[in-house]
């Protein structure tokens, strides 16, 4: 079949980007190996959106509940972006899996388990959260492993105790309701981002969207690199706090990173207190910033000040455990990208796929979804819409030019 333009993936990257080429007369379709949402399908039972329901928006659809300052559960995302999809009858090919994609004679040829495409323009919009990342290591045959994606909820885990590994939003809400289920848990911490769920009054996503932190250009930042793999945010969708100081308090253990695993012992660094510690002055930068603004609009009254975030313990951190006590391993470490059906020369050394500003080195070829692709907020709910519009404004020319 001939198209001018396929989309890969149909979650809000690719439906953001449908949205905005149907508004250019662009003819395209989506293929998605499930239903629409499909990902956000598998992620765990109680996972609710960091953001607050009022920064759950793309192009021409927000969200209209009753509830702006509330959370969504990952459910009413589901139902969020297929109620989308809908809106304005996304072209989606659902249950079809792509197996290649390569060049035939200067057009795109995209294979599939429900037949072949011919397209002159294919975007790849499978996202950041695509396969979970885990260590290659050896355990025990009674150590159970579980990832992000496999995980459902605590009768995922057998009985016994557990090791989180990775502190960042998935790493801690994880720990929080494994805990509160009744497990001894320990956690891994390594690199994090530590955030109050509400400071001086509000969520903390308003002042961060008032600052102009979540919409920050990757122009305007040093590391590139970095900032492209900054962890998540310390945050539950809720209106409490979590985060090391919250766990500790539950009787969570806090270890520094996971260093190796033998048949015996899992093993941690000493860097507890640095991580900790590079944590609460990155936050003290962040929360001066916020005050700074306030005190610029002359809202101090307003805004009252908040007692400083409590310590978090880090004296009693322990090297080692013993692996005969841990029953069950959670990986929290982040995710990686996985292309094994792209035929083309544009991935790095890492296997990422090369680009600016979501256009690859090979013309035809674009990427959309990705963590700080073009600004801080570019793989979330709220920002990916505008890198769909700019995409589409780079796409619809093009089929433009070839109807006339």
């Amino acid at each position: 079949m001939n198209i001018h333009t396929v989309i890969i993936g149909a979650g809000q990257a690719g439906l953001a980007l449908s949205r905005c080429l149907t508004e250019r007369g662009v003819e395209h379709v989506l293929l998605e190996r499930g239903r629409v949402a499909q990902r956000w399908s598998e992620r765990w039972d109680s996972l609710r959106l960091l953001t607050p329901n009022w920064m759950t928006r793309l192009p021409r659809w927000s969200y209209r509940g009753p509830q702006p300052n509330g959370f969504l559960r990952r459910n009413d995302v589901v139902r969020f972006l297929r109620d989308y999809a809908v809106s304005f009858d996304a072209p989606v090919e659902e249950d079809t899996t792509v197996l290649s994609v390569r060049t035939v004679n200067g057009k795109w040829h995209v294979a599939t388990t429900r037949g072949n495409w011919r397209a002159d323009n294919v975007v790849i919009a499978t996202g950041h959260c695509d396969k979970a990342r885990v260590p290659d290591c050896e355990l025990p045959p009674h150590v159970q492993q579980l990832t992000t994606q496999t995980y459902r909820n605590p009768s995922s885990v057998q009985d016994g105790r557990v090791l989180v590994v990775g502190a960042s939003a998935s790493g801690v809400q994880l720990a929080r309701e494994l805990r509160r289920a009744g497990h001894d848990v320990v956690i891994a911490v390594g690199r994090h981002s530590r955030m109050p769920r509400r400071y001086r009054g509000r969520d903390i996503h308003y002042w961060l969207d008032r600052v102009g932190l979540m919409t920050r250009a990757l122009s305007d930042v040093r590391d590139t690199d970095y900032a492209r793999h900054e962890p998540s945010l310390q945050l539950i969708g809720g209106d409490r706090n979590l985060d090391l100081h919250e766990l500790a308090s539950m009787g969570v253990q806090l270890a520094g990173h996971l260093t190796s695993l033998d048949a015996t012992r899992a093993h941690f660094a000493g860097d507890l207190p640095l991580s900790v510690g590079d944590a609460d002055r990155r936050l003290r930068s962040v929360l001066a910033k916020i005050d700074r603004h306030i005190a610029g609009h002359g809202a101090g009254r307003r805004f009252p000040a908040d007692a400083p975030p409590a310590a978090v313990p880090v004296d009693d951190a322990p090297r080692s455990v013993e692996l005969h006590d841990i029953r069950t391993v959670l990986w929290a470490t982040g995710y990686q990208r996985s292309y094994p059906w792209l035929h083309a020369p544009v991935l790095d050394a890492q296997g990422e796929i090369r680009h600016r500003r979501g256009r690859t080195p090979l013309p035809g070829l674009y990427v959309l979804g990705l963590q700080f692709m073009t600004r801080r907020n570019s793989a979330l709910l709220d920002g990916v819409g505008r890198d769909a519009e700019e995409l589409a404004e780079a796409i619809a020319p093009v089929a433009r030019r070839e109807a006339a």
